[in-house]
């Protein structure tokens, strides 16, 4: 039994046709908005390059970049096929590649819906981007006089007061590493002697932060040297004063900055993925509905269009059996090659 069979006479099929044509090049706008997406998306990943630490990132917003071209490609020769349709003549020049092009929307959708998939599921692989990232930059802070690495506490502090944040996982993270450029130490003096020495690799290292972790909606000035030491302060107390410093850590911050673009981003790839498969099923309907016509002297004549000329069922079980047979066949081809190639061998060996 035929899934979706539908009984069409001439003035259906024209308005099938003509609304078709319409919504496929409402696609072609639906693939320029894909390919806007994927580029703006590109280009703010690359403003945050340095504190990504590879380019797997930027598997989605070229799948996206990939999407939006081939919708705009499949759509605009989806609309000229229906366009065409409505004259038997010129129509008649895409029957031989009509089933070919189904299959191929087919696998298209297919890649739509995977593309959707990547926009909610890439938090994973962005987050431990970042993580890395960050915490390499981090370490570059200090190195204002390295060629390559001098840009990097600029880019660190913009990155801070942007986002309102501190540090890979929050403001303790600075403790952990020199972010003070010896240039700016003074050897001589004892203090930072001792600090040099209590540390295994002889780092410089303070409980202080760079003044871009400040939060300027602290009611009192920002302290950002001996953060932890409540006693170098008059009435601080480091654990409640939060407006003192950012709590959050950069890594947070842009995670839930580039997840809430893409998932917005996969919500409308997965309305143009529902879309683009209502346009498939309507080729497919005018496909059969062509295809069926009894007498094709008479255009004004019934026809039956459906989906698919089987239950979904047997579909499937005829699908399997031709891929089996399809198999089969190879072998069979490959035995035949050898037992040739071995009687060829024999004869050669008795001549």
């Amino acid at each position: 039994m035929a899934v979706m069979k539908v009984k069409f006479n001439q003035k259906k099929r024209v308005k099938l046709a003509q609304g078709l044509w319409l919504m496929n090049w409402f696609s072609v706008f639906a693939g320029i908005i894909v390919f806007s997406m994927g580029l703006f998306l590109k280009i703010e990943l690359r403003k945050r390059s340095e504190v990504m630490d590879n380019s797997e990132s930027h598997f989605v917003p070229n799948s996206l970049i990939l999407l939006g071209l081939l919708a705009c490609a499949f759509n605009s020769l989806a609309g000229k096929i229906c366009y065409d349709s409505l004259d038997p003549a010129k129509f008649a020049k895409w029957k031989p590649l009509l089933k070919l092009y189904l299959v191929l929307c087919f696998f298209f959708n297919f890649f739509i819906f995977f593309v959707a998939l990547t926009c909610f599921l890439g938090k994973g692989s962005l987050e431990s981007t970042l993580a890395q990232g960050l915490k390499s930059g981090m370490k570059f802070y200090r190195d204002t006089d390295t060629p390559g690495r001098c840009f990097m506490k600029k880019t660190i502090d913009l990155l801070q007061i942007e986002f309102k944040c501190c540090g890979n996982n929050g403001f303790r993270d600075w403790f952990e590493i020199q972010w003070i450029s010896n240039r700016y130490l003074d050897f001589a003096s004892k203090e930072v002697k001792d600090r040099i020495k209590s540390n295994v690799d002889g780092r410089y290292l303070v409980d202080g932060v760079p003044f871009s972790c400040c939060n300027p909606s602290s009611p009192r000035p920002c302290i950002q040297y001996q953060v932890s030491n409540n006693s170098a302060h008059y009435s601080y107390d480091f654990q409640t004063e939060e407006l003192n410093l950012w709590n959050r850590g950069c890594k947070e911050a842009l995670l839930k900055y580039y997840s809430g673009m893409m998932n917005s981003m996969g919500v409308i790839v997965l309305l143009v993925w529902l879309f683009e498969m209502a346009v498939m099923v309507g080729l497919r309907l005018l496909h059969t509905s062509l295809e069926s016509i009894t007498n094709p002297e008479d255009p004004e004549c019934e026809s039956e269009g459906w989906v698919l000329d089987k239950s979904l069922k047997d579909t499937f079980k005829s699908t399997l059996e031709n891929l089996k047979n399809f198999g089969k066949s190879n072998q069979v081809d490959a035995g035949a090659e050898g037992d040739e190639g071995a009687k060829t061998q024999v004869v050669t060996t008795v001549s």
